[in-house]
């Protein structure tokens, strides 16, 4: 092993194509099947990847979650900018519950959760992902202390988790 990330070693060509498509068919396995229903013989299958290749670069299952959601922390989030921070709040809330209930997004991430529950990987993998959109939803709190609706040095990731924490539980 070459000790880069799976899938990246030549990120232009064939390489890039395995990933997406394996990307994608893990994407679909978690959505039909939920993560006690995914194997690298499903992703394997519907990508049209050979086992072999799937196994070599992602090991298992939790390492094909802990690479879609390392991927997808590293995809750009629209955070909203409404002009207030209990408008930017309250759309930010409608996004995370979007995804939560939406039926083609909502089974992937509650998969997700559960594959953290259960690994110690998937678990660092998700909270990295979760770190990186607080990261970049820091602009709703930072905007609104510009603003003056809430005083300099409040704590951006805090807000964001008061207000999305409660979607989850």
């Amino acid at each position: 092993m070459t000790g880069a990330e799976p899938g990246t070693v030549r990120p232009g060509g064939r390489t890039a194509r395995v990933r997406d498509a394996v990307r994608d068919a893990t994407l679909a396995e978690l959505a039909e099947h939920g993560y006690p229903g995914l194997t690298v013989d499903g992703v394997a299958a519907r990508s049209g990847v050979h086992k072999t290749t799937v196994y070599r670069r992602w090991g298992d299952a939790d390492g094909l979650i802990a690479d879609v959601l390392g991927r997808a922390a590293a995809e750009p989030w629209p955070v909203p900018d409404t002009g207030t921070l209990a408008g930017d709040l309250r759309a930010l809330a409608r996004l995370v519950l979007t995804g939560l209930t939406d039926p083609a997004q909502g089974p992937v991430t509650r998969a997700f959760v559960l594959a953290a529950a259960h690994s110690a990987d998937a678990a660092r993998a998700l909270h990295a992902f979760y770190a990186r959109r607080h990261e970049q939803s820091a602009a709703i709190v930072e905007r609104a202390a510009a603003r003056g609706e809430v005083p300099a040095g409040t704590d951006p990731a805090e807000v964001v988790r008061a207000a999305v924490a409660p979607l989850y539980h």
